[in-house]
């Protein structure tokens, strides 16, 4: 079985026994140390090329054909694991092979594979005319299922909100699932208060697209429980605290939780690790009209806590506070929820890093060597119960936007945690869930974050080893 693709687009690897050309990767010193033949330093000479990361020089053969090309890998090829995505963009047609000393060869593959994405679904683009052939040492099938999952993160996202409402997501999901032989449910409208969902209802109902509670489930009982958790905000206007125009242009990402454990999920089944996997996205779209919930109300949860709502635009704890509700009510040995949740998390560690809490060493200290090793970049955030307090209010448990603005990511962390008391292992992570520049592996637009990292955690897991 290939790995799902939510768009179908040719795979950036050349096939098994190609024949294919060689691509030379250099550092600055290699021009100089003799390594290459007197001819080829001499062409590079001659053209400038001093092998600067990403720089790309064609070497000419016989016959006015390119016999090699040359790539630069800068002086420190660490400092840039991705950096191949830039041959995805700059190669001449045709197949090639590559051996990069410095750079890890599953980081090499997968840096071409991310570089070679384009979300070409609203215009017409040129094929891809260029591939590479997957080193040996590396284990390709593993390679496609984690490019394929990043890609489903990266189109969900980018899809606009006018084909990816709940009811589009929904069917995203359902597409997954089906692929892997996973059981699905839905729990839409009206069903969320019968079912006791009231927090997703409330915050989707004044959508014309009805609110809804996604659930995938997949693999055995009695294998290690792992649950994923996606906040699915399809659109954020704010709601009545309504946002400007600035503030909305990227709110087509809100639902980049959902993306993401979708992605995460993809890599799971993929590979067939003996988990006993759940998926759950709360899907709604935020919206504004006469039923729209509004500042001042008080809200019970499914848990039974009572939610004061100071801020409408602090939806997305809301939904997920019933959804992980609902996942803690059958104890995972492993619950992740993934949302793109506060602004503070952006203005505490930027757009690149991936902040996450939790309270448990052990998989806290687990999670950030995956990341090491997968160049897959997390930063721990404290759970710092001081600043619990701050959620409580007069009228009601708890506040969804406590007051001063101050520690955000961290007092949303809390609201979160209050909802989740018998998994033994919560990891909550609040993610930007885009890219606002292009870089080698991945262009302007929505992204994967954490979840390469947290593919490793869970095989580990389904061996045994966490």
């Amino acid at each position: 079985m290939t790995p799902f693709q939510h768009i179908s687009r040719p795979s950036p690897f050349a096939p098994v026994g190609a024949v294919t050309k060689p691509v030379l990767a250099v550092t600055p010193s290699v021009l100089d140390d003799g390594t290459l033949p007197a001819s080829t330093v001499a062409w590079a000479s001659a053209a400038g090329f001093k092998a600067e990361a990403g720089a790309v020089l064609a070497v000419p053969g016989e016959a006015e054909t390119v016999s090699t090309v040359l790539f630069g890998l800068g002086s420190d090829p660490a400092d840039a694991p991705f950096i191949s995505g830039k041959l995805a963009k700059l190669l001449p047609p045709g197949d090639w092979s590559i051996d990069a000393a410095g750079i890890k060869a599953e980081h090499l593959a997968l840096g071409f594979g991310l570089g070679s994405y384009s979300f070409g679904k609203y215009k017409s683009e040129k094929a891809r005319e260029a591939r590479i052939a997957i080193p040996d040492a590396v284990d390709a099938a593993d390679i496609e299922r984690q490019l394929a999952g990043i890609e489903l993160a990266r189109d969900l996202i980018n899809t606009p909100t006018n084909d990816m409402g709940p009811d589009n997501l929904e069917a995203a999901f359902r597409a997954l699932g089906s692929h892997y032989g996973a059981t699905l449910f839905s729990i839409v409208g009206e069903e969320l208060l019968e079912k006791n969902f009231p927090l997703i209802h409330t915050v989707g109902r004044a959508s014309a697209v009805a609110p809804r509670l996604l659930e995938m489930r997949w693999g055995k009982q009695g294998d290690p429980k792992v649950t994923l958790v996606g906040k699915g905000v399809c659109f954020d206007t704010g709601g009545l605290d309504l946002k400007t125009a600035a503030g909305m242009a990227l709110m087509k990402k809100d639902m980049g939780g959902a993306a993401n454990v979708m992605g995460l999920a993809l890599m799971i089944m993929d590979a067939g690790l003996p988990v006993d996997l759940t998926v759950l996205v709360p899907a709604v779209e935020n919206s504004v009209a006469g039923n729209a919930f509004r500042p001042g109300d008080i809200c019970k949860s499914r848990k039974g806590i009572t939610v004061q709502i100071d801020n409408t635009d602090a939806e997305g704890r809301l939904i997920l506070a019933d959804a992980l509700a609902y996942a803690d009510e059958t104890p995972a040995d492993l619950l992740i929820d993934m949302a793109t949740l506060t602004g503070a998390a952006r203005v505490a560690l930027g757009t690149e890093l991936a902040p996450f809490f939790t309270d448990d060493e052990m998989l806290a200290g687990k999670l950030s060597a995956a990341a090491r090793d997968a160049a897959d970049p997390v930063w721990r955030m404290p759970l710092w119960m001081g600043y619990d307090k701050d959620l409580r209010t007069r009228a009601a448990d708890i506040t969804n936007a406590p007051s001063g603005g101050m520690g955000g990511a961290i007092t949303a962390a809390l609201f979160l945690k209050r909802f989740v008391t018998a998994s033994p292992s919560w990891i909550h992570f609040d993610i930007y869930g885009w890219n606002p520049a292009d870089k080698p592996h991945a262009p302007i637009g929505g992204e994967a974050f954490a979840i390469r990292a947290l593919y490793r955690v869970i095989q580990d897991l389904a061996a045994g080893k966490v």
